[in-house]
């Protein structure tokens, strides 16, 4: 899925879409998505001006991206203009490593269940073959 396609599936534009380009998705079960770190990140001239390091929670909102992209595909549905997904859950979260400009974030979500519009998914963000962050997250699809 090319960024075109990620344009369609998510809400998000400039500065806070945060996925790139979607490797694999399998409706139902996981997605694997990329974002590309840069140094020309909103975030960096504040986050840290002389050693960028990527805000912890923008990994989290990455992997919550990538989450929603993948309960659109599991729904089989685009988010129209009377839908939204909301973030309302954030569990076990771990930061092992520090993501810097130059890197490139593998979003990784296994979808846990879902259950009257709250989805549950187990989500790692990796750089290279590390971990660099892991999260339980939850999300809730709401009509506006």
């Amino acid at each position: 899925m090319d960024i075109h396609a990620v344009l369609k599936a998510l809400p998000h534009r400039f500065p806070f879409l945060l996925v790139d380009r979607v490797l694999e998705v399998e409706a139902g079960k996981y997605i694997r998505a990329l974002k590309n770190v840069t140094i020309n990140e909103p975030f960096f001239p504040g986050h840290f001006p002389n050693h960028p390091v990527m805000p912890g929670v923008m990994i989290i909102e990455a992997l919550a991206q990538a989450g929603a992209i993948l309960t659109g595909e599991t729904l089989g549905a685009e988010p129209d203009v009377n839908s939204v997904y909301y973030l309302c859950g954030v569990d076990n979260t771990r930061f092992k490593k520090p993501v810097m400009a130059g890197d490139q974030l593998i979003l990784e979500v296994d979808l846990l269940k879902q259950m009257r519009g709250i989805w549950k998914y187990q989500a790692r963000a990796r750089v290279d073959d590390a971990v660099v962050a892991e999260s339980e997250l939850m999300c809730a699809v709401r009509m506006t």
